[in-house]
């Protein structure tokens, strides 16, 4: 990398900023990591994976829209650490740290294809490790249990391999094996690793069409590019065809709905913050870095398009999907499209130029507004409150009593936090476990394996003794409107039992659900809907 070559002895402060943010990026997202319940999302990776690689790549793939890769790598990784709380978000934690330092080789051959001295090459290389080692949804992502950060880290190995190939092809070397290989590397798992994952490793794919392809190319090379991309595309087609059986059904009847009027909102979060004028700042400053690298012209124009590429071509994909196919922009399944925007902004900040009086204030204000909104994110309540729902539901719970998670897809967050908590419950999932093949009902959330059923099928199961016989049901829903409209499941229980508590905290709603006795009175379905 050549980054030996600096003398950090000039830069002093500098390099001590950058150290002093990278600790404290590791810091928040070490923050509360293995204290906070897994919610719904990270219950279904630590479900998957608790389950042998039979499970995994048979049935995985008849109910989940991304492929099982990901589930495979978070129970290797349960091999080595076990599956307490904290050993299941390291993975996270680990990959999302190893990002930052990525970016930093990165700054350092964007730098070098610009032609920009050693003055503005630690520059650049600094303002990067900053950006990247504060950014809000970073830190957050790397504290999910979900393939967020392990993308986030691919990516900024891609992108590192592309800025080094484009250092081989201007100088007239032959391609680097070993960069090759990376590439290809960081490409199959970003195909891998999530449904949307052909948006990363498209951009990928274009990105080094765009530094690399050039006139007088020798044959090897040529066959050396190509066998990158035919590899990546043979080992995704497995995966191709799990996406291609799932889209069906999730076109269909998918949770997610796409609202434009959100957009800006989810922008400034994915490549800056929510702070006010944050986002502006850094849309400018990108601007500038996109444009002072357009002003070197030959390589670095080359450079500032592969980094535009992979910056927006994810996110304007995913829009041009949600507009015209179904659903699926969401901020967190972009979250890895910020990594090259940290190598523009960066880029802007450190150019030499005019301005360049302006990049500190600048980068503070950017850094300063980065800190607040971690700060806050840190200290946010969870985003299922898992811990307290069964603080409140233990000394409610009688011998006898049974919670239904309705429907089934409940059951996971809250076996989860009960294992956590070292509590026993009586938990069944209705209609059955997850993947509940072969129930009948509907499909509420777009996944085959999660199941509502139909008025009939309600009836029926009242009908049954696991029903009439609990003293009290605990009815869990993860939001009546989706899973439970009209309350159906509620108000046929509560036909013949009467309501004697209920707890409700952000997504999870809990009602106690008693069987009447002769002469007590009935409190009817009609204080559900309260």
């Amino acid at each position: 990398m050549r980054i030996d070559r600096f003398d950090w002895a000039e830069t002093r402060l500098l390099g001590l900023a950058a150290a002093l943010a990278f600790v404290v990026g590791v810091g928040f997202r070490l923050y509360h990591a293995a204290s906070v319940p897994l919610w719904l999302d990270e219950a279904y990776s630590a479900y998957a994976a608790d389950h042998g690689f039979a499970f995994l790549w048979r049935e995985v793939p008849r109910y989940e829209t991304h492929p099982p890769f990901y589930y495979s790598l978070v129970r290797l990784w349960s091999f080595a650490t076990g599956t307490n709380l904290g050993a299941r978000r390291a993975l996270g934690i680990i990959t999302g740290v190893a990002a930052v330092p990525l970016v930093a080789f990165a700054g350092d051959r964007l730098a070098a294809l610009a032609g920009w001295d050693a003055t503005r090459r630690r520059w650049l290389i600094a303002f990067a490790v900053m950006l990247a080692a504060l950014h809000p949804l970073s830190i957050e992502m790397a504290k999910q249990v979900r393939p967020y950060p392990v993308m986030i880290a691919a990516y900024a190995l891609a992108m590192l391999a592309v800025l080094r190939l484009g250092t081989d092809a201007r100088d007239g070397r032959p391609f680097s094996r070993s960069w090759l290989t990376a590439a290809t590397i960081a490409e199959a798992a970003l195909l891998w690793l999530h449904a949307l994952g052909p948006l990363f490793g498209g951009s990928v794919a274009i990105a080094l069409a765009v530094l690399t392809l050039r006139p007088g190319m020798t044959r090897r090379d040529l066959l050396a590019l190509a066998a990158t991309q035919i590899v990546a595309g043979l080992l995704y087609l497995p995966a191709l065809l799990i996406t291609l059986g799932q889209a069906p059904t999730w076109t269909q009847s998918t949770w997610l709905r796409f609202l434009p009027s959100t957009l800006p909102d989810e922008f400034a979060l994915l490549y800056a913050n929510w702070h006010r004028g944050a986002p502006t700042l850094a849309l400018l400053v990108a601007l500038a870095g996109l444009a002072m690298l357009a002003r070197r012209g030959g390589w670095g124009a080359r450079a500032a398009l592969a980094l535009a590429v992979l910056a927006f071509l994810p996110a304007a994909a995913s829009i041009a999907l949600s507009a015209t196919v179904a659903p699926v922009f969401l901020v967190r399944t972009l979250s890895a499209a910020a990594v090259p925007g940290f190598l523009l902004v960066a880029a802007g900040l450190a150019a030499p130029g005019p301005w360049r009086f302006a990049a500190a204030p600048f980068a503070a204000c950017l850094l300063v507004s980065d800190l607040g909104v971690a700060w806050a994110l840190a200290h946010r309540p969870p985003l299922q409150d898992w811990y307290g729902t069964i603080d409140w539901l233990k000394p409610r719970f009688r011998p006898g009593d049974v919670v239904w998670a309705y429907p089934n897809e409940g059951a996971l967050p809250l076996a989860a936090a009960l294992r956590d908590e070292h509590a026993a419950l009586s938990v069944r999932p209705i209609p059955a476990p997850v993947p509940a093949f072969g129930s009948g009902g509907y499909f509420p959330t777009g996944s085959r394996g999660v199941v509502s059923l139909y008025p009939p099928q309600i009836a029926a199961l009242m009908a049954t003794p696991a029903a009439r016989t609990p003293p009290t049901i605990w009815l869990l829903r993860l939001g009546a409107l989706r899973y439970d409209p009209g309350d159906r499941m509620a108000r046929a229980l509560a036909a013949d039992r009467m309501l004697v508590a209920r707890f409700r905290s952000g997504q999870i709603d809990l009602i106690g659900l008693r069987r009447a006795s002769v002469g007590e009175g009935m409190q009817r379905a009609g204080r559900l809907s309260e």
